[in-house]
């Protein structure tokens, strides 16, 4: 019977390797909730800020909602991913610590991976959304999966996670085992809260205008109908409404005989105030998330200050991958060392950026002088060099007088 025993618990602990299934603790207490939709306003944000200032079990959840709605910009949307994109893309290298030598094994392990698109993402998102908390856990083929707890739940001032963002019930995850290692936290600077904050004024403003900019288009074209009638008669009234709703779909009213209607003597626009609100307020998101307007300014623009907003996003695409390197190296490295999924003392690294053209410019001047690697110039530029051309000697050249004769 003891052995039966024994061979039970062998089995198990087999099929527990084989699976290496390991489910989330935090993720699955977190309550789902019905988000309702309201209109935004600055008075919204002060009070989301004011909330996530409590001395007393702060609250986030407002403040994330507020980012989730402006994250519906258009612009905003395009400038984030086009940053995101260009710094998730890169390629991916794993050192041996105090070494230069490539573990290509791991190196296109990472690279292949599901979980590093996401691991990275959740990464420079705290960037722009104050914090990421993440949480690792196996299915039951042994993959590591990476779960995002929800930012309306995570309160990063004092490291408490809320199963129900409207109660005062928390978990501090900080005090919790598992902290280090299944649960990583990103961008816990307590003094900044995101570059999606600094763009809110700009998306409420800008739909301010868009909203105000509608109506005017809907006035100016397809202004409103009357029609004067007497309004103490039923059958002339009953009339007058046949009339005009027969006459479209605009909008319309009807007022008595002895009363007059007449447009508000306003300013004459075809709607440029807004325009240029409209205008200033992408500037600035370009401007927080980019660095520069690239490509939008279509009237002014030109192609040397297009190349100079595109080095400056560069470089802020090179402060991302930095980001990034800190980050792996100093927590998510040694999280996956702890569980299994990489192996030794590593270091991620990202490829240098070359700038080809100058790189190109200073070979071939170089090579005026000197004899140049062609073996190396295949290598780093893609040309195929089979070897130096022979230009004829043009003062061996018979130019006689009967030359031309």
């Amino acid at each position: 019977m003891q052995n039966a025993r024994i061979g039970k618990a062998t089995h198990a602990t087999l099929a527990n390797v084989k699976t290496n299934a390991k489910k989330p603790t935090i993720s699955p207490s977190i309550v789902p909730k019905a988000v309702a939709r309201i209109r935004q306003d600055i008075k919204s944000w002060n009070r989301a800020l004011q909330m996530t200032k409590l001395e007393d079990n702060p609250k986030w959840y407002l403040f994330h909602q507020l980012l989730d709605e402006i994250g519906l910009d258009a612009l905003l949307t395009s400038q984030y991913k086009n940053r995101l994109l260009k710094a998730v893309k890169e390629p991916i290298l794993l050192k041996k610590k105090g070494g230069t030598d490539i573990d290509q094994e791991q190196t296109d392990l990472l690279n292949n991976a599901t979980f590093t698109n996401a691991i990275n993402t959740y990464i420079l998102d705290s960037k722009y959304k104050k914090h990421s908390l993440i949480e690792f856990s196996f299915n039951e083929e042994g993959a590591l999966k990476v779960n995002l707890i929800p930012r309306t739940n995570v309160d990063p001032r004092f490291g408490a996670v809320y199963p129900d963002y409207t109660e005062d019930k928390k978990i501090l995850y900080r005090d919790t085992s598992e902290y280090g290692t299944w649960l990583l936290e990103f961008g816990e600077d307590e003094t900044e809260y995101g570059l999606f904050n600094n763009a809110v004024p700009h998306v409420l403003f800008k739909r301010f205008a868009q909203s105000c900019w509608s109506e005017l288009c809907e006035i100016y074209g397809i202004p409103p109908r009357y029609m004067k009638t007497n309004t103490q008669d039923p059958t002339m009234v009953k009339r007058a409404e046949k009339m005009m709703t027969d006459m479209g779909a605009a909008a319309w009213f009807i007022i008595d005989e002895s009363e007059s209607f007449e447009f508000a003597k306003g300013v004459s626009t075809s709607g440029d105030v807004y325009k240029n609100l409209i205008t200033l307020c992408n500037n600035e998101l370009s401007l927080l998330i980019s660095g520069a307007v690239i490509g939008q300014d279509t009237q002014n623009g030109s192609r040397s200050k297009d190349e100079s907003a595109q080095d400056m996003l560069q470089t802020l695409i090179d402060s991302d991958l930095q980001y990034l390197e800190q980050q792996w190296n100093t927590k998510v490295i040694p999280a996956l060392v702890k569980l299994g999924v990489l192996k030794g003392d590593l270091v991620y690294e990202y490829e240098q950026t070359e700038d080809l053209e100058q790189l190109w410019k200073m070979t071939y001047e170089a090579s005026q002088n000197y004899e140049i690697d062609t073996e190396w110039i295949t290598e780093k530029f893609g040309i195929k060099v089979l070897g130096k051309k022979e230009i004829p000697n043009q003062n061996n050249l018979n130019l006689g007088l009967d030359f031309f004769d």
